[in-house]
């Protein structure tokens, strides 16, 4: 999209609505102007009948209808906006991103978050419009980080690992927390992930080579190296024979 994204900002407070106006005119990548305001929901239905918006910042908590249930309302619409919800209260990111949020900022909201979001909900708009065409929208998984939830496309994922309570996510980039188990990873994204270790699964499409290595832990053996990360992940005696044939066909 090279236009700025039209955007509706809904707040029942009018000086929030005022800050997040001045930060859309900041914005440059993309950039974005706020096409129109509205005090509560009604307000923003009767505003999106008779205007299209590329974007709605959306608070959650607004006398009347609340911010959740005008997000439900939009998901009837033809080509309904992408959602980013704009809040204090940080206790209801998973109820949003269940309504297809695009994204949850917590107020005070800043400059950087903010063109960060646009930037997911543009990227959503661009895929909508490849999907109306016939293409599948690419999977995710849901990550909390920091106090909010956010669309990780697996396509990014180089491996799962198990650590003590929790599961480490790579991507080429950085790394986040997920609770859940490897079993349950397995189970949902076999096709595209493979157990490589009791502890790790691995994007097929990742995996480079085999090295020798010892490992404090394991002793001698093989390890995986990954494209997009550094280090290597030790293969089990048990899946060696499995890894080298994805790597013969590969």
């Amino acid at each position: 999209m090279s236009t700025a994204l039209r955007v509706l900002v809904v707040d029942d407070e009018a000086l929030a609505r005022a800050r997040l106006v001045t930060l859309l005119g900041d914005c440059q990548a993309p950039a974005a102007q706020a096409a129109a305001q509205a005090a509560n929901a009604v307000q923003a239905m009767q505003t999106l009948q008779h205007q299209r918006f590329d974007v709605v910042l959306l608070d959650i908590h607004m006398p009347g209808t609340d911010g959740l249930q005008l997000a439900r309302a939009l998901q009837a619409l033809p080509a309904p906006p992408a959602v980013v919800f704009v809040t204090a209260h940080a206790e209801h990111a998973l109820q949003a991103f269940e309504l297809d949020a695009t994204d949850y900022l917590t107020k005070p909201v800043r400059l950087e978050r903010l063109q960060a979001a646009l930037q997911k909900a543009q990227r959503h708009l661009q895929t909508r419009n490849v999907a109306l065409h016939g293409a599948v929208q690419p999977e995710a998984i849901l990550i909390q980080d920091r106090n909010r939830t956010e669309r990780l496309p697996l396509s990014e994922v180089v491996y799962f690992k198990a650590e003590l309570k929790y599961i480490t996510v790579r991507t080429a980039t950085r790394h986040y927390i997920l609770d859940g188990s490897l079993g349950e990873l397995e189970e949902k994204y076999g096709e595209r992930f493979m157990r490589i270790h009791r502890n790790a699964l691995i994007a097929r499409s990742a995996a480079r080579a085999l090295q020798k290595h010892h490992d404090p832990e394991e002793g001698d053996g093989w390890a995986l190296r990954l494209d997009g990360v550094a280090e290597l992940l030790f293969v089990s005696r048990r899946q060696l024979a499995a890894v080298k044939e994805m790597l013969g066909r590969g």
